[in-house]
């Protein structure tokens, strides 16, 4: 493969000259120019990654940030790392996807070196690292996710108070006065921004709708059944009649079945809602009404503001909120027993 040294030889001229004619860094005279772009199309050259940065030009390469953890809930991870690929892809970007438990790490290694345009973060903590060293750096940064200090970020995610808020409206307005919350790991709430911020929502709109609320998680790790069918089981003896799901889809499932083994029906006996779920909600074995997080949503506005701060109207840090869609499968109903009997079931 020809190297930059053989198109200014061909060319007769300078490499510097041959970089700056490819990178558009410096004015090159119109005949100069036609030389190097002939020698370019004889020779077949391209320039690589190397090249692309001693000319100041870009790598047409975007970093994601994914660190991969004991407790990491892959299906949904990598459900975004799709997402990214395929809109950096449609934008002839690819990318370089970090995988470094100490997330930072990765983070600052591509930054130095100057090996990509721009980075994405997912997996984002309340508390996380990668937040200082995104103010450090020079590479333009973009969160999927919000951290509790966001100031001076440019941060994408669901509106996820609105999601929850939402889910209690529409049960409360079918008549549901008892809801109960299966929400995710306990980890999750430790190491995650967003479930905190959904339990949180579904409390307070639940006060002001005057409606009672119980919450339990989902285990310790991701596929623990017997956890979330004892955590659903104590739900429904508590008296809900309607239950949000903010969890994974294996968790999803052991709620279905919990629900089923009591002899009750969805809706007809208890009203079923997921919010914030990823996944496809109409494959479970009963298709639940769903306030989605649609992954390509958050990483098609993350991508396009990564490329728009590569120009000259760099977006303002804040945070964008992507409004939740309700999607209605039939398994939300007006509660068909009072509480105490439902309980009782």
């Amino acid at each position: 493969m020809a190297n930059i040294n053989e198109v200014a030889e061909v060319a007769g001229v300078s490499i510097s000259t041959v970089s700056y004619a490819l990178s558009g860094k410096r004015p090159v005279a119109p005949d100069t120019r036609r030389r190097i772009e002939a020698a370019v199309l004889e020779l077949g050259y391209s320039p690589n990654a190397g090249a692309r940065m001693l000319a100041g030009s870009r790598t047409q390469i975007f970093a994601l940030t994914e660190p991969l953890r004991n407790d990491t809930h892959a299906p949904t991870h990598m459900s975004f790392v799709l997402a990214t690929a395929i809109a950096a892809r449609r934008n002839d970007y690819d990318i370089l996807l970090l995988t470094d438990e100490q997330a930072q790490a990765g983070m600052s290694r591509v930054a130095a070196n100057g090996l990509v345009d721009a980075i994405l973060v997912l997996d984002v903590a309340p508390d996380d690292p990668r937040v200082a060293l995104a103010r450090q750096i020079s590479t333009p940064t973009v969160f999927i996710g919000i951290p509790d200090d966001h100031d001076g970020l440019v941060c994408v995610d669901l509106d996820f108070e609105a999601a929850a808020a939402r889910a209690v409206d529409v049960l409360v307005d079918a008549g549901h006065a008892s809801i109960g919350l299966v929400g995710q790991t306990e980890t999750a709430y430790v190491k995650s921004n967003f479930p905190p911020r959904v339990r949180a929502s579904v409390l307070a709109r639940a006060g002001e709708r005057d409606a009672d609320v119980a919450h339990g998680t989902s285990g310790i790790k991701h596929a623990d059944r017997a956890w979330v069918r004892r955590t659903t089981g104590d739900l429904l003896a508590g008296g809900a009649t309607a239950l949000i799901l903010h969890c994974s889809d294996e968790a999803h499932s052991a709620v279905l079945a919990e629900i089923e083994s009591r002899g009750l029906r969805v809706p007809q006996d208890v009203s079923v809602i997921s919010v914030g779920a990823s996944f496809d909600t109409t494959a479970l074995p009963v298709s639940v009404d769903s306030i989605p997080l649609v992954p390509q949503t958050s990483c098609d506005l993350a991508v396009e503001l990564a490329i728009q701060a590569l120009g000259p109207d760099r977006p303002e840090p804040g945070v964008r909120l992507i409004a939740p869609t309700y999607s209605p499968q039939g398994s939300v109903a007006p509660p068909a027993t009072p509480s105490s009997e439902t309980a009782a079931s």
